[in-house]
């Protein structure tokens, strides 16, 4: 009878203690805030943001025309420090020569994420394989701000959200059949006419 006694008494000390925990975690889980990054394809732009605001604006390169970067919804599920170049049987270490810089971020889409670069004169064009590439100290800065499970939106064409997050989109002046300058759009202004 007292074995008995004693191990329910054990169980229900076990069972409190892991429904305490439990109660803690979720208490934390919901006073973390709610971090995701936005990448404008269009402005070669990155933007962390948390709880919706503004943390960090990061220029970017993205896919070339024959390699557009993906748009759509995913999340960070692998951070690399040095990482290794793995493309069509061809292997570069972590180094100078690397296509990846210093920090690889994969994304829930195979093959693609968030890195740095060997060529940073690439940085504001469309230049990758599709994946998002940066300066290496931005995408060192980058690494300690984000965490796997964050999301990661890549949005291919300019929305409300998107001016709210990076500003208007700048419209090219045309004069004759060249471009000759970029100015701030005006809101609401219609360009192109």
């Amino acid at each position: 009878m007292f074995r008995l006694e004693d191990q329910v008494k054990k169980l229900a000390a076990v069972t409190s203690v892991l429904l305490i925990a439990a109660a803690e975690a979720m208490a934390q889980e919901k006073a973390r805030s709610t971090r995701r990054v936005v990448v404008s394809i269009p402005d070669r732009k990155l933007a962390v943001l948390e709880d919706d605001r503004v943390v960090k604006i990061f220029a970017t390169a993205v896919g070339a025309p024959e390699s557009p970067s993906p748009s759509g919804s995913f999340t960070i599920v692998q951070r690399l420090t040095d990482p290794t170049w793995y493309h069509k049987g061809k292997v570069v270490p972590p180094g100078k020569a690397n296509p990846l810089g210093t920090r690889w971020l994969g994304l829930s889409i195979k093959g693609y994420g968030i890195h740095g670069t060997n060529v940073p004169s690439s940085i504001g064009h469309n230049a990758s394989h599709g994946c998002i590439r940066m300066r290496n100290r931005d995408v060192e800065e980058l690494f300690e701000i984000v965490a796997v499970g964050d999301a990661v939106e890549l949005m291919e064409e300019r929305t409300p959200e998107m001016d709210d997050i990076f500003g208007p989109a700048s419209a090219p002046v045309i004069v004759g059949a060249a471009v000759k300058q970029t100015i701030p759009a005006k809101p609401g202004a219609r360009t192109g006419d």
